[in-house]
């Protein structure tokens, strides 16, 4: 496991290990890959919320190669970011306190596009056709949805800044 931060010292570094492959697991069990998972469980678990490739692969004993794969993986997902040491070549990857937020509101695009899809299928299908129907169907999710998420995004950003202050 990696010497800990001096802030992170006083924690038993088995008890951070096993949260990190705990909530890893439940992540997993959600549908992330493994690796990512147990990437984001350790940044997660960070005081300072950065860690190195060689840190993580040194405190969850994966490859280098495993760690630029989960890293790939989790940046691509707004779940992490990549960061440059000053001064040095190497990088650090950073989780964000709204990754959450984040991530969810980078799925608007996705769900946009999905909409454009099915809306073409639907077309093609006609309405009026039992897979054109649940194409609708799925279609008319996607717009609710949509719209939910822009206003809980907006509760939360009010509920967040009111339990934990403004940045």
């Amino acid at each position: 496991m990696t010497e800990l931060k001096p802030v992170e010292q006083g924690r038993d570094p088995e008890a951070v290990s096993r949260f990190v492959e705990h909530f890893a697991a439940q992540l997993v069990e959600a549908g992330v890959p493994r690796m990512p998972a147990r990437v984001f469980g350790a940044l997660l678990a960070s005081d300072t919320g950065t860690l190195t490739s060689a840190e993580l692969g040194e405190q969850l004993k994966i490859s280098p190669a495993a760690v630029s794969g989960a890293v790939r993986y989790l940046a691509q997902v707004h779940l992490v970011s990549r960061e440059r040491e000053p001064g040095s070549r190497r990088e650090r990857y950073r989780v964000h306190s709204q990754q959450w937020y984040e991530a969810l509101t980078s799925r608007e695009a996705v769900i946009k596009r999905w909409e454009d899809a099915l809306r073409t299928g639907v077309i093609t299908l006609g309405a009026d056709t039992p897979a054109g129907g649940r194409l609708a169907e799925t279609l008319a999710f996607f717009e609710f949805i949509e719209t939910e998420i822009a206003a809980v995004m907006e509760r939360w950003r009010a509920h967040r800044d009111e339990t934990f202050g403004t940045d």
